[in-house]
């Protein structure tokens, strides 16, 4: 099985008057069922400010997680709450991505930030070199000016729903007023990146969300 990170990248929006109940089945179920299987690293929740809607984001060892029997076994045959709680959702997302890049402000674990930043694009395959090479070398490094800028992981997503974006950074914060530093508006205003932005391909979709509780994690790697 080759090793190359992966992350399930999903959320959803449960009904008001089932809230509570949602995050109970999320927290002490669906996700506890998936950290059982092989491959499945750890998981984030996170909500999305004071709205319903709910994301996790699954840290895989790699896309073949996904095939192994006993990941099979828990996707094909759902508890009849889980088949409950996924009918009576809104919103629903399910992207699979490959990680392609990492950067840190720091020596710390940045994953476990306060605030997730996702950015999804749809780059055509003959302007991929141009984009990566962009957000790499000229995007990431302004942004990473403000040391609250914890950290960048940049995806390739093969698989996903409904977007068709084919590319995922996520980005951790260590607070929401980042966003409006000077260090993302310089960086939002380079000539690479205003040349890019002509492309009629060039229109990123945006989230903001805030961590939710603990990470959850593998019994055996779990911390002391």
């Amino acid at each position: 099985m080759s090793q190359v990170p992966t992350i399930l990248f999903s959320e959803m929006t449960p009904p008001e008057d089932r809230e509570d109940r949602f995050n109970r089945w999320y927290d002490e179920h669906h996700i506890p069922l998936r950290m059982g299987a092989p491959g499945f690293t750890s998981a984030q929740r996170y909500r999305d400010g004071n709205e319903r809607n709910y994301l996790a984001v699954y840290e895989m060892s790699s896309p073949d997680v996904l095939q192994t029997p006993e990941y099979k076994e828990i996707k094909g045959k759902p508890s009849a709450e889980t088949k409950e709680m996924l009918g009576a959702v809104t919103g629903f997302t399910r992207y699979l991505a490959e990680q392609i890049g990492s950067r840190s402000n720091s020596n710390d674990d940045f994953i476990d930030s306060p605030v997730l930043y996702p950015v999804f694009f749809y780059v055509p395959e003959e302007r991929q070199s141009d984009f990566d090479s962009w957000y790499d070398q000229d995007h990431i490094p302004l942004l990473m000016q403000d040391s609250r800028w914890l950290g960048v992981r940049r995806f390739e997503i093969f698989d996903g729903e409904p977007g068709q974006y084919n590319r995922l950074a996520l980005h951790y914060l260590a607070d929401r007023s980042v966003l409006e530093s000077d260090a993302r508006k310089q960086a939002r205003e380079t000539p690479w990146r205003n040349r890019l932005a002509q492309e009629p391909w060039f229109k990123g979709h945006y989230l903001v969300f805030d961590r939710l509780g603990d990470r959850f994690r593998r019994e055996t790697d779990a911390k002391p």
